[in-house]
């Protein structure tokens, strides 16, 4: 359990600590250009194999594949520590992402191989807490080390921790033998899922550089997300089960999670990109915007339970939305001067919202499905949240880059990049280089602006009108 538990804490803070480094990243590397690609590779990979690794652990055992995961993981950050290019980096990022589409899910397999039900909810909510730690500390970490070292090292970081849990797991784990049925691995589905999420990234990233080509990538995209459906609805043992998908407000909650997780990247990478290069602060204080989210998103998510107990879940949802819309709001007014501290302020109110709304889709989801479904319920839900930060953080690069592009008259790309970062690399920034950086976090959260809006007339359209039962829930 104690390589669970830091195969957790590894995996997630992964996302947190990066962010917090990216913009000196993003510098040495003279990477503005391709710099959502950080991020998205190691997004897009996970995302792509977490429900395939999920059917091979049930055909050949959870150590092989959960051993295999860690290996991958750590290979991969020890190449991402040594990148010298931002082509390498996002290659390496994209191994990482691979390894922890393994170790991620498994976790929470092991939990439940190992404790029945009464003792299970303990053990998760522990294993919750090494999540929890990783949000807290992850960002403070990020900038301690690069303020400190070189952003090299929030990478290397992650390298003793992945042979510490290779080898607790080889010493101490004892395989749970699968139960000895034939299980048909869904390659079909596992083909075109792949196809659709590649060329929908590849689509997004090439907007701006080909714009007929991302329009081809995008329809096949689509033409895979239909062959993806069809194939579901035929298969024995199909990868995403489609009748799940039958209850309205089960397809609500994954639609919301995706969203908001979608509404959660953005802030991470941009809130520390807009106070390093604006406000001209150090990684590490920087790091505490992120740190002050985690802090309330751990607090709010106990009130999860009594608030479902007395309320109807969609109105819920509709209040924390139109709280989360009017912050980020906000933002598309700032101006250069605009005060530092109403970002920690909104910072706090994304994390109260996010803790208690995506809590809820977690428990609504297993709630609107059989009980024989509640783990496929939560595979669904979260390779929904992979999803929505993999396909919004290409997205948002690309808004960010189109923007720089069409505001930046004169002044070369290659200084608006020097100045994406606390120490500036050579590059003095000008009042003309901060209108740009500026203009291009407000085209950035106008699209988090219409994302909330979207998903709050989702939430409208919940049909369940009831408080829930939880004498009843699964």
């Amino acid at each position: 359990m104690t390589a669970v538990f830091i195969a957790t804490f590894m995996t997630s803070v992964e996302v947190t600590i990066v962010t917090t480094a990216l913009p000196s990243i993003i510098s040495a590397l003279h990477g503005l250009a391709m710099q959502s690609w950080i991020m998205s590779a190691y997004l897009l990979t996970t995302a792509i194999t977490t429900p395939i690794y999920g059917k091979l652990a049930d055909a050949w055992g959870r150590r092989r594949i959960f051993q295999w995961g860690v290996v991958v993981f750590t290979v991969g950050s020890f190449l991402s520590g040594l990148a010298p290019s931002i082509g390498w980096l996002i290659a390496a990022r994209g191994i990482q992402g691979i390894g922890a589409g393994a170790v991620m899910p498994l976790t929470f397999t092991i939990i439940a191989d190992y404790y029945d039900f009464s003792e299970r909810a303990k053990v998760l909510a522990l294993n919750n807490t090494a999540w929890g730690l990783s949000a807290l500390v992850g960002p403070l970490i990020g900038g301690f080390l690069v303020d400190t070292l070189s952003w090299h090292w929030v990478f290397f970081v992650n390298v003793p921790l992945g042979i510490l849990v290779a080898f607790l797991i080889q010493v101490g784990y004892r395989e749970k033998r699968p139960a000895s049925v034939q299980l048909t691995i869904d390659w079909p589905g596992i083909l075109w899922l792949t196809s659709c999420l590649v060329t929908l990234l590849l689509g997004i990233q090439f907007l701006l550089r080909a714009p007929w080509l991302a329009g081809l990538l995008l329809v096949i995209a689509a033409v895979s997300l239909a062959f993806f459906g069809h194939t579901e609805k035929r298969q024995r043992d199909p990868l995403i089960a489609p009748t799940m998908f039958a209850n309205r407000t089960f397809a609500i909650q994954i639609a919301t999670a995706m969203i908001l997780s979608g509404v959660l990247i953005g802030y991470q990478v941009y809130f520390p990109i807009w106070l390093q290069s604006l406000y001209r602060i150090g990684a590490t204080e920087a790091g505490f915007v992120v740190t002050s989210s985690s802090v309330m998103w751990l607090t709010s998510s106990f009130f999860v339970g009594p608030l479902i107990a007395r309320f109807v879940p969609k109105r819920i949802s509709l209040v924390i939305i139109t709280v989360l819309l009017l912050s980020y709001a906000s933002l598309t007014l700032a101006g250069l001067h605009f005060p530092m501290w109403v970002f920690y302020v909104i910072a706090m109110i994304n994390g109260t919202g996010m803790g208690i709304v995506i809590s809820m889709n977690t428990i609504l989801s297993q709630h609107m499905v059989p009980a024989a479904m509640v783990g496929s319920a939560t595979s669904v839900l979260t390779l929904g949240r992979s999803l929505g930060q993999t396909v919004m953080t290409g997205v948002y690069g690309a808004v960010l880059n189109l923007v720089i592009r069409f505001t930046r008259g004169n002044i070369p790309f290659a200084q608006i990049n020097g100045v994406i970062s606390a120490k500036g690399s050579r590059v003095q920034p000008t009042l003309a280089m901060d209108q740009v950086i500026l203009t291009s976090l407000h085209g950035v959260f106008w699209v988090v602006v219409i994302m909330l809006a979207v998903v709050w007339w989702i939430n409208w359209r919940d049909p369940l009108h009831t408080v829930i039962d939880q004498n009843q829930a699964h």
